[in-house]
C-alpha cells in the first residue's frame, strides 16, 4: 500500500509588538510562508481557516488574553444593498472596474502614496518606498489580481480613482489592500470597492468574499461591519451574523 507524501506548512510565532488596533494592547501572530505549487490551494485553506495575506506569508492573530480580531466574510448570495449602499453605486456609476495581474506601475504608487499621506500618515505603511509597494503587489505565488478603478468620461476620462489588490480562492475572492484617490470623500471609494468585488464573487459563481479582521473597538476597522449579513469566524467556526444578533 502506498502512502501519499505532502508537505505541511511550518508555522512560527512573532514577538510581541504594540497593536495597530487598539492602544494599549500588544499582538502577536502566528504566520506560515505561502510559496511553490501549493501555495494556492494553501491560501484558499488558510483563509477558510481565519488567515490573512501578506506578500508570501500568511498570517493571523496569536493575542494572549485577546480575540478582537474577527475574521469576516460575505455570503454573496444573501447580501442585499442597502439603501446607503445602492446611493454609493450610484455616485460611481461613471466608474469602470477593470481587473488585470497584479503588476505594480508608477501610477499605482502615486496614488497608493497620496491616500497613505492623507489618510493613514502615521500607519505601519507610511515608509513605504516603490520598491515595498511593488513587493506587496508583485510577489507571490498565489493567483492575485490588481482591480482598477477609472474614470469613465469627462475631463477626467480614464483616470485611476483607486485600485484594490485581491487573491482569487478555492471559494471566493480575498480583498487584501485597497487604496483610493483620498480627495474623493462624496463617493465612499472603500464601500464602493467593497460592493463592486461582492459583485465578481456572483459572477464568477463562488460564495464567499472574505473582507479581513473587524476588530471589536476599532473605529478604522468598523466599516465591516456594515457588510450584512456576514459570517464571522468563531472557535465553533463560521456563523452567520445578521441585524441585530
Amino acid at each position: 500500500m502506498s502512502i501519499e507524501r505532502r508537505n505541511f506548512p511550518q508555522f512560527f510565532i512573532t514577538a510581541p509588538s504594540p497593536c495597530p488596533y487598539l492602544t494599549g494592547r500588544v499582538e502577536r501572530k502566528v504566520f506560515t510562508h505561502l510559496v511553490g505549487q501549493d501555495a494556492r490551494s494553501l491560501n484558499t485553506q488558510l483563509s477558510q481557516g481565519g488567515f490573512r495575506r501578506s506578500q508570501n506569508i500568511a498570517y493571523r492573530p496569536a493575542c494572549d488574553g485577546c480575540a478582537a480580531c474577527v475574521s469576516v466574510r460575505v455570503p454573496v448570495n444573501t447580501f442585499e444593498p442597502n439603501r446607503s449602499f445602492r446611493r454609493t453605486l450610484k455616485v460611481n456609476a461613471d466608474l469602470a472596474g477593470t481587473v488585470a495581474k497584479s503588476l505594480a506601475t508608477s501610477e499605482h504608487y502615486s496614488l497608493f502614496r497620496a491616500y497613505i499621506d492623507q489618510r493613514h500618515g502615521d500607519g505601519g505603511m507610511a515608509d513605504m518606498t516603490v520598491l515595498d509597494f511593488s513587493a506587496m503587489v508583485d510577489d507571490n505565488f498565489v493567483d492575485s489580481r490588481l482591480v482598477e478603478y477609472r474614470v469613465r468620461g469627462g475631463d477626467d476620462d480614464g483616470r485611476l480613482a483607486g485600485a484594490v489588490l485581491i487573491d482569487i480562492l478555492g471559494d471566493g475572492i480575498s480583498m487584501i489592500y485597497s487604496f483610493y484617490d483620498p480627495d474623493e470623500t462624496r463617493r465612499s471609494l472603500g464601500s464602493f470597492m467593497i460592493l463592486d468585488n461582492i459583485a465578481r464573487v456572483k459572477r464568477l459563481g463562488l460564495p464567499y468574499l472574505y473582507l479581513g479582521y473587524w476588530v471589536r473597538g476599532s473605529r478604522k476597522m468598523d466599516y465591516k461591519s456594515r457588510f450584512l449579513p456576514q459570517e464571522r469566524l468563531t472557535a465553533d467556526g463560521w456563523s452567520l451574523y445578521r441585524p441585530g444578533d
